[in-house]
């Protein structure tokens, strides 16, 4: 059972070390925005953009929801491809967030947005346990049994099903996959697994994380409760960590739109790894706390507070020897290869991440079998790849040029 007072102590805490560490901005016309009542379809729809919901099956029972966008708007479209024949992307989403992350900003400034424009067709990935994937076929989000995984199920069950899924209803053989946070992670782990025939074409990685040794995430205060791992569970429960919740989507649609009361809210901001003041368009926090956080499991924190711990790129660590060999035949959790990925692989990341810290990322990169390039953004932190302003100069529109000289190379060898 979720204890919320504790729960939420953990977050008024964060809240508070950064409220005294950070300079105060001047925060100017934050007006009450519609888009807070709104979810990611709606999102899309109110723009003109066509939107799909699917309901995807994992072999583990759980029902992932997926938005696609099929095709920009007829007057933005900035590139065409034949129809039927589009280049296919998945984006895929970091902690504690979901697909309307890719939403959230202004039509020029959002990936999902830009990329349908840019004639792609475009999926937004959401992982289990969140807003929009919390669907089994035989458990509740009542059940405690419904919140027993972290990452390494998102890694093995979540992303082989989303690909095939995808792949399937499109009628293509590969796919562009952008993960961002603990997007990535997933993918440096599922993707080295033996369903991935060259299923995917390109890997985007925004922020990547595998270790994190080296994060100073608010994420750290937990890890020195991880031995003995029951610490964790009895301080906040054994099922869901910060859902999507009614104080939550209030605080985006009404304090948040109030100026001298939004630095709770930017606050609320900070627990998901920090941001760049610079670069946020404050005339969207509320929209940005309507979604966030979107919720995970207990045992994915425990799992990230577990990674800054060991400093290693583990499976989960069960906290018992018997139940280690029970479940992996060895006493200690065993290690993800990142190496075993030969997806061909670029590389993003910010100067100033808090999550995916500098010092983890270049540990990272020899073990990337398939290094296509790297780029740094400076002064960036992890939000940033998501809802800066800037995103499409520094990050986005690489991408996709990226996409298109790809399926041109292709195109034009056939």
């Amino acid at each position: 059972m979720v204890r919320p007072n504790l729960l939420w102590l953990f977050v008024l805490f964060a809240m508070t070390t950064h409220i005294y560490s950070t300079p105060n901005p001047s925060r100017h016309g934050i007006r009450y925005d519609p888009e807070v009542y709104m979810n990611a379809s709606q999102l899309l729809t109110s723009k003109g953009y066509p939107c799909e919901e699917h309901e995807v099956p994992t072999d583990d029972g759980f029902i992932l929801g997926l938005q696609r966008i099929p095709h920009g708007r007829l007057e933005s479209q900035k590139v065409y491809y034949p129809k039927d024949d589009q280049p296919v992307v998945l984006l895929q989403h970091g902690l504690l967030s979901c697909s309307a992350c890719w939403l959230e900003n202004l039509v020029n400034e959002s990936l999902g947005y830009l990329m349908a424009d840019n004639g792609l067709d475009v999926w937004l990935g959401n992982s289990r346990g969140n807003t929009y994937s919390r669907k089994h076929k035989t458990l509740s989000p009542s059940d405690p049994e419904f919140w027993e995984w972290s990452w390494d199920e998102m890694a093995m069950y979540d992303l082989p099903a989303m690909v095939d899924y995808i792949l399937n209803v499109t009628n293509r053989k590969q796919l562009y996959y952008l993960g961002y946070s603990q997007g990535t992670q997933i993918a440096f782990s599922g993707l080295g697994l033996p369903w991935n025939t060259d299923k995917v074409k390109m890997f985007f990685a925004f922020a990547p994380v595998t270790t994190l040794g080296d994060i100073i995430s608010p994420i750290r205060l937990l890890a020195p409760f991880v031995k003995p791992i029951q610490t964790l569970y009895e301080i906040f429960g054994k099922s869901e960590f910060l859902p999507s919740t009614d104080i939550v989507k209030w605080l985006g649609r009404a304090a948040c739109s109030k100026p001298g009361l939004d630095f709770i809210c930017e606050n609320v901001l900070f627990v998901l790894g920090g941001y760049d003041f610079k670069q946020m368009n404050e005339s969207r926090i509320p929209v940005y706390v309507a979604n966030h956080p979107a919720g995970t499991s207990v045992q994915n924190i425990v799992h990230y507070a577990q990674s800054v711990l060991h400093k290693n790129f583990l499976m989960y660590d069960f906290g018992s020897e018997a139940t280690n060999l029970a479940r992996y035949n060895q006493t200690t959790p065993p290690a993800w290869n990142a190496s075993l990925v030969k997806t061909p692989t670029v590389v993003y990341s910010g100067s100033k991440d808090w999550l995916a810290d500098p010092t983890d990322v270049n540990a990272l990169l020899p073990e990337i079998t398939n290094l296509v390039a790297t780029k740094t953004m400076d002064e960036w932190e992890h939000l940033d790849f998501i809802w800066a302003m800037d995103a499409p100069q520094q990050a986005y529109n690489d991408v996709i040029r990226r996409i298109h000289e790809q399926e041109a190379v292709e195109r034009n060898s056939t």
